[in-house]
């Protein structure tokens, strides 16, 4: 968070890119640091610096009440759209599912499906960890140039294998991935993959009876559609920020509660999508905001006015121990869970960009 002559701004610089972009929207040097960009940041309302960092490429974005976000054209066009967006595309039948596994052993009900994840950062591979703890073939490709934080796609990648590929130079490779492919899972900004024919409608052209998954920050409509943003940035839009700080400074909720929300939503809402496939063989796509998510939780949910459970005493119960490629890992557990389904994912995660770009 970073004060500015009116308010509070939150940026996100976490990728050497996108600081890069940052301090080029400020006028500050490479080598800027704390006390060069705080004095930028000072001579500016926190809307210049939004509008500012937005247009050279980066990301920040002013610190809003509940109330100034709910006036927000973009918050108008957000609460006009349902929690989780759901799309019919073709009319070709898909290639039949996988029978569940025989009695005896965990239920799958993903069992048999190839998921290609195109997502990155902790939304869409937390759907695609989920997808993959139910059975799913997951494969995360990464473009080659842009790698991961490791630390986030270790947490992110249990279940899966993960390969990169150029989609221009390698094309040939992605197009038989994608040819039997079951459900594809994206969540760079609204429109990004476009121009590599990666849109909902070309895919399913290319695959018909393709489920197309895809997560965005601020939805892909209104005047914000077609923005990059993250769970921390959304959380000081929308009004999050401020009620999770103090009258001195804004905070933030102690986990990324959007992001796996927003996650967790988006695999629900692949099975279901498949579920309706399986009676007509349709090409669907569905879609989740986080944006839209942080309505739900802040304006659509009952309030818990329960009272308060045992002391927290850890978090021992639920986490886990494995040996991996990475190395001896401890871990938290899946937060899904139900009779009769697994208890933990079938495969560590591996290194980034390790695995071969093909179907197990």
């Amino acid at each position: 968070f970073w004060r500015t002559a009116d308010g509070w701004v939150r940026t996100h610089a976490n990728y050497p890119h996108h600081r890069q972009r940052l301090l080029s929207a400020l006028r500050a040097g490479e080598a800027a640091g704390e006390r060069e960009v705080g004095a930028a940041m000072a001579e500016r309302t926190a809307v210049e610096v939004e509008e500012a960092v937005y247009a050279a490429g980066g990301l920040a974005v002013a610190v809003r009440t509940f109330e100034e976000w709910a006036r927000h054209p973009q918050a108008v066009a957000v609460a006009g759209r349902p929690l989780v967006e759901h799309e019919r595309l073709d009319t070709a039948r898909a290639r039949v599912l996988t029978a569940l596994p025989a009695e005896g052993t965990p239920l799958l009900p993903a069992a048999g499906l190839r998921v290609l994840d195109l997502s990155r950062v902790i939304a869409g591979p937390v759907a695609t960890r989920t997808l993959s703890l139910l059975g799913a073939d997951v494969l995360r490709v990464d473009p080659p140039g842009l790698p991961e934080l490791p630390d986030q796609h270790t947490d992110t990648g249990f279940g899966k294998r993960s390969a990169t590929l150029d989609l221009t130079a390698d094309r040939r490779a992605f197009e038989e991935l994608l040819a039997t492919a079951d459900v594809v899972v994206t969540g760079y900004r609204p429109g990004a993959l476009d121009r590599f024919g990666l849109g909902a409608e070309a895919l399913v052209e290319r695959r018909p009876g393709l489920v197309v998954a895809q997560l965005s920050a601020w939805g892909a409509y209104g005047p914000w559609g077609g923005r990059r943003g993250f769970d921390s940035l959304v959380q000081a839009a929308t009004g999050i920020a401020v009620a999770e700080g103090t009258p001195q400074r804004p905070g933030a909720l102690p986990a990324q509660v959007l992001d796996h929300g927003s996650g967790h939503l988006l695999a629900a809402a692949v099975l279901r999508a498949l579920t309706e496939q399986s009676d007509d063989g349709c090409g669907r796509v569905v879609r989740v905001a986080l944006a839209r998510t942080a309505r739900w939780l802040t304006e659509e949910v009952a309030a818990d006015t329960g009272t308060a459970g045992d002391e927290y005493a850890g978090a021992g119960p639920w986490l886990a121990e494995r040996d991996s490629r990475l190395g001896r890992l401890r871990y938290a557990r899946s937060a899904v869970g139900f009779d009769g389904g697994p208890a933990d994912w079938a495969r560590p995660p591996g290194p980034w960009g390790a695995d071969a770009a093909c179907w197990a």
